[in-house]
């Protein structure tokens, strides 16, 4: 008998030793959701110079573009003169779900640092492990040796039956055209309360090598390369001069890496439909393609030149790893990258404007002034006309700095 009770003893205390491994093995967590599906777009920007390569340059300066309930770095002091290769622009993530349930979401940010956010994140790295080394960030750089970025929400809670508006001041702030999705609202509490929306957001500067390169000919022809394995599966070269713009969709081929500027014959309708199409290629819903479309509608067809490029999704996992837990049953991310390209066309349009003064123009080119000048004057082998390239450059800062 006690035997059988010593037996029954020690069966009894191993199934509960065992209680907490099993209820993590049934536990949603332990496996992807199947009722839960995750999609992701966002930009990388960057600046082509003389070697075709992405340049460094200012990629914060210009005023802001977001509303001002969005979340931002406590490092304003060196927030315009934060020296980078990529400008990520708004990465959003959407979730599906017919159901309510919570999930945490982290991302880690390859050579970066994330500047704004939407709603409020748990965590944010690496300002705490900078901060206090570097308390207001004036002499702080992302070249200097440091953590990589990233951010976390601990805690989203997936609402399906959500129906609380959304925050909104300007009603043209193009932050909103992400809503326009069937994408299930979410909710984070904080301590001021709830924060609604239907998309987590995030932004961030960076300084690694983007997956191609791009290289002007004389005759205004372009060089480009993909430098990732797998290659870049679409690009689209794109051109606008005051009023005409023109597009050309093109395949990277090591047989034919040269693509020449479109015909200015275009029109917006066109571009839409070729962009989209583009983006639902790649796994997003057509109702996401188009609210990205719209999103970026004014900066990425603004003028000058620029090839829009689909970033690998392999490339996009190396340099922004995501976590979901639950996992998601089907996760897409669909980043395009944004090379800004310094044409002959570009050059004469900035020098003209400059010696004339043609602050209209001169606008258009926006953030992107500064480079522009910078690769003008790697360009330049005439002394003279490259003296007057640096006048120009230290004019055109005082430019950037009154329209930041």
């Amino acid at each position: 008998m006690r035997r059988r009770t010593l037996a029954c003893t020690v069966f009894f205390l191993t199934f509960a030793a065992l209680l907490p491994r099993i209820s993590r093995a049934q536990s949603p967590s332990s496996g992807p959701d199947p009722y839960l599906t995750a999609h992701e777009w966002g930009t990388f920007t960057s600046i082509a110079g003389k070697d075709g390569h992405a340049v460094e340059w200012l990629p914060l300066t210009g005023s802001t573009d977001l509303p001002s309930f969005v979340e931002h770095f406590s490092g304003v002091a060196f927030k315009g003169g934060l020296l980078g290769t990529v400008r990520m622009e708004t990465p959003v993530l959407y979730f599906y779900t017919n159901r309510e349930t919570t999930v945490s979401v982290h991302v880690s940010f390859s050579k970066g640092l994330i500047t704004e956010w939407y709603p409020r994140a748990s965590h944010v790295y690496p300002v705490s492990a900078v901060a206090p080394k570097f308390a207001n960030f004036s002499d702080w750089s992302l070249y200097q040796q440091h953590p990589d970025g990233g951010i976390a929400w601990d805690s989203v809670e997936l609402q399906p039956r959500n129906f609380a508006e959304f925050p909104r001041e300007n009603r043209t702030n193009h932050y909103y055209a992400a809503r326009q999705t069937a994408s299930t609202p979410l909710q984070i509490k904080t301590s001021n309360g709830a924060q609604t929306e239907k998309f987590l957001f995030y932004r961030g500067v960076s300084t690694f090598a983007v997956p191609i390169s791009a290289t002007i000919h004389s005759d205004g022809s372009l060089l480009a390369e993909s430098l990732s394995d797998p290659a870049i599966p679409a690009v689209l070269l794109f051109e606008r001069r005051g009023d005409k713009l023109g597009f050309r969709m093109a395949q990277l081929s090591p047989s034919s890496p040269t693509l020449d500027l479109p015909e200015l014959d275009a029109d917006i309708d066109s571009l839409k439909q070729a962009v989209v199409d583009m983006l639902i290629a790649q796994g997003l819903y057509q109702d996401e393609a188009q609210a990205m479309f719209e999103t970026w509608r004014d900066s990425w067809f603004e003028e000058g030149s620029r090839l829009l490029y689909i970033v690998p999704r392999q490339f996009v996992d190396s340099i922004l790893p995501l976590s979901i837990n639950p996992a998601p049953a089907e996760t897409v991310r669909v980043f395009v990258g944004r090379l800004e390209l310094v044409t002959p066309a570009t050059q004469r349009a900035v020098e003209q404007a400059l010696a004339t003064h043609d602050q209209t123009t001169l606008t258009r080119y926006g953030r992107f002034l500064v480079p522009i000048l910078e690769n003008m004057i790697a360009n330049e082998r005439n002394a003279s006309r490259q003296a007057r390239f640096r006048e120009y450059l230290n004019s055109s800062y005082a430019l950037v700095s009154e329209s930041r």
